[in-house]
């Protein structure tokens, strides 16, 4: 079973010796913490702020885990020699052997960084499936397993900190000399565990501006964080209640039970993640820092390629900037880029975990994608032959729900505790029993009435700011109302948070769903070695 969507208190204990949690955005440490790293971010010299929020980084970091920095400072230092290096062999007069020592030093730190990478999260998976097919063909091998905690955050700065090097070997920026600086970019607290991944063109630079105290700034920064708060305790922490009734029992359940919870779970992870970045985004605008935008309403996508330019967002841009591209893109045979499509999704999938149902999540994304290019004749052959108006309402939200209906469908294998788990819920799901709505079996599945109740309002009032938000910038148009209105709606939306959030083990709130993609060692879930 795969650690890390499941809480209960043994695993909570576990977690919590290993050194997995820290200072959450939604616990009490880290709303002590940033308000003292705020207030004497501003007090301190422009010159010596870098070293303050570098401090903060590194505390905030090791309060997971303090051997955790001994693997982000490796990185750190190989990506920033990596980049001296690149820029000096530009210096070669040899044109030739200035390519030859670039690409060599490309090579090293992309080799180093992913070689670590590759020992922490993907070493047990690989080495447990090359034992069972070994063993498929009587052949016994023994591949040493590694009782190792992946850090948290390490396949977000990791990523990061490679692109810093083929941004400096692209010439897109300068080679960063302070070597404190450079680590800042890869440390920075508020993007650190869970993105959004930024560019070094787009946020190194940023160290360097002065940022004065703006009160409209921290006003907007504080107000997103809000917002990221109410999605994650009300609304994805709430969710998640149902969510882990069912999938955690995967016989039990049966028809529409399996329906309702994989619905929900499209708008828990989204919550969940979506507030992640709002409030890392509004924690750097605080201090004056400008961080990427990572959602845009993903559900009101007409298709999955809209899908994938709405949802991490920033993932997708590395994707496409240092693999997609580089393997050729679209500017190839048709086969060719169908190909690069598909590798592009499945080590998508990868990325998000060392399971076979990560790969399986991001396969079946990778043929949406590929069947939605192949079939696009077929499609403007039907529209024209039976005169269907695009630009319809009833039109654009069939295909909102039928690119909903296939995402929501992948999410299963993201999800489900195994492969075993994922296709009992599949097979389990073509039941017929539409009375759970109205004998109140609906409300036996972790929530009650009551709390389904706030639960869906909770979900009505995010749709709906995705909905206008669209054509509304929300925190200007806010920002335009009466002070009076303002500071009710804020005191408001803090007391509902209190009174209605949802609260893990021992009143701590739950972890971000994009934390738990760290267990290196719980690997049962693979689909290759269920099928050997």
């Amino acid at each position: 079973m795969r650690m890390g969507i499941l809480y209960d208190s043994h695993r909570i204990k576990y977690l919590k010796l290993r050194g997995y949690f820290g200072l959450s955005f939604t616990s009490m440490e880290f709303m002590i913490f940033f308000p003292i790293v705020s207030i004497l971010y501003y007090l301190i010299p422009h010159k010596r702020r870098w070293i303050w929020l570098l401090i903060a980084s590194y505390y905030f970091y090791m309060s997971w885990n303090p051997k955790y920095a001994i693997l982000m400072g490796t990185s750190t230092i190989i990506t920033y020699l990596s980049g001296l290096l690149i820029e000096k062999a530009d210096k070669i007069s040899d044109k030739k052997q200035a390519v030859r020592l670039k690409k060599w030093w490309v090579f090293l730190s992309f080799f180093s960084n992913l070689a670590i990478l590759f020992l922490f999260k993907y070493y047990n998976f690989f080495g447990n499936v090359f034992t069972r097919i070994f063993s498929y063909f009587h052949v016994t091998i023994h591949v040493p397993s590694l009782d190792l905690l992946l850090p948290v955050g390490i396949s977000f700065y990791t990523f990061q900190a490679l692109s810093y090097t083929v941004d400096v070997y692209r010439k897109d920026i300068k080679a960063e000399k302070n070597l404190g600086k450079y680590a800042l970019f890869v440390s920075f607290f508020p993007q650190l565990v869970a993105g959004p991944i930024e560019k070094s063109k787009d946020l190194l630079y940023q160290f360097d501006e002065e940022h004065f105290f703006d009160y409209n700034k921290v006003k907007n920064g504080l107000l997103l964080m809000l917002w990221g708060l109410f999605q994650k305790m009300v609304v994805s922490d709430r969710l998640a209640k149902v969510v882990d009734t069912v999938y955690n029992a995967p016989n039990k359940y049966k028809g529409f039970a399996i329906v309702i919870a994989t619905i929900l779970f499209a708008f828990q992870i989204y919550c969940d993640f979506s507030a992640y970045s709002d409030i890392a985004r509004g924690a750097a605008e605080v201090m004056g820092f400008r961080l990427s935008k990572n959602f845009d309403a993903p559900y009101l996508s007409k298709s999955t390629k809209e899908f994938w330019r709405r949802w991490h967002i920033t993932l997708g841009a590395w994707f496409k900037d240092y693999l997609y591209i580089p393997l050729g893109g679209n500017r190839c045979s048709k086969p060719r880029y169908y190909f690069n499509t598909m590798v592009v999704f499945i080590v998508s999938g990868l990325w998000h975990g060392a399971a076979a149902n990560f790969v399986i999540w991001g396969t079946l994304h990778g043929i949406y994608r590929v069947t939605g290019e192949m079939l696009k004749p077929v499609k403007k052959s039907v529209i024209k032959k039976l005169k269907i108006n695009i630009n319809t309402f009833s039109h654009k939200l069939f295909q909102v729900l039928i690119t909903f209906i296939l995402v929501d469908f992948a999410w299963i294998f993201f999800r489900a505790n195994s492969f075993t788990d994922a296709t009992t819920l599949i097979k389990n799901m073509f039941y017929f029993n539409p009375w759970i709505f109205t004998d109140g079996t609906i409300y036996k599945l972790g929530l009650s009435h009551k709390e389904f109740f706030i639960a869906m309002l909770g979900l009505f009032i995010v749709m709906l700011k995705d909905i206008l938000g669209r054509r509304i910038n929300f925190r200007i148009a806010f920002s335009k109302q009466s002070i009076v209105f303002r500071w009710f709606v804020y005191f408001s939306a803090i007391v509902f948070i209190m009174i209605f959030g949802i609260y893990g083990h021992g009143y701590e709130a739950k972890q971000f769903i994009y934390f738990q993609f760290s267990d290196g060692s719980a690997l049962e879930s693979s689909l290759l070695l269920a099928f050997l």
